[in-house]
Formats: C-alpha cells, sequence, structure tokens
C-alpha cells in the first residue's frame, strides 16, 4: 500500500493547504513513496493495522457488516495517526538493532 498524498486533496492546491508534510508529500515521486512504504517490517506492519484497528473499531467480518463512515478530516487524521506510528516504530526498531549490536560489541571486548 502506498500514500497517495492527493486522497485527501485532490481538487484543492498545493498552495491552499496549510499542513506542510502533506505539501511536502504531494512534490513526492510516487516511486519514492512506494519504496518508503516497502521498507516496513512485518512487525511494523502488523503494529499499525492493530492501531488503527483499534482507532476505528474492529467486529469480526464473519458475524457483523462492518461500515465506517467519516469526512476527510478524521480520515486524514487516522493517517496521520499511522503515519507516525511507522516513523516512530521504525526509529525504535533501529535502536533495538543498535543496542543489540552495541551489546555484541561489548561481549566480544570483555572476553
Amino acid at each position: 500500500m502506498v500514500f497517495d498524498p492527493n486522497l485527501f486533496y485532490s481538487d484543492v492546491e498545493e498552495s491552499e493547504i496549510s499542513n506542510i508534510l502533506l505539501q511536502y508529500l504531494k512534490r513526492q515521486k510516487p516511486e519514492v513513496l512506494e519504496q518508503i512504504a516497502q521498507s516496513a517490517t512485518p512487525e511494523i506492519k502488523q503494529i499499525i493495522s492493530q492501531n488503527v484497528q483499534g482507532l476505528v473499531g474492529m467486529l469480526p467480518s464473519e458475524d457483523f457488516n462492518v461500515q465506517i463512515v467519516t469526512d476527510r478530516e478524521n480520515m486524514a487524521n487516522i493517517l496521520a495517526s499511522a503515519m507516525m506510528t511507522g516513523y516512530f516504530l521504525r526509529r525504535m526498531e533501529q535502536r533495538m538493532e543498535l543496542d543489540a549490536s552495541l551489546d555484541e560489541a561489548n561481549s566480544l571486548n570483555f572476553d
């Protein structure tokens, strides 16, 4: 899944958008956005999925015919939350990898 920066503001000029991050995203090539989206690990995707499901509510589809209705602003907020969660989780994942590398290096130095 790739973020489409035109999703919420397809009929609005960039100069009318006050969100600087959204303006930046609109200027990115689709290939760049695809590459970033593909770099998320399965663990990060799982956590984001659980986060979004928690935000919108999750009922089993086999027992319920679930439809969620919202406006663009609320959907944009959910998307922003998922994006920030993704960035945060990726940074924490990198920190975890760095900690593991440092622990390994320290154990080699003391042997």
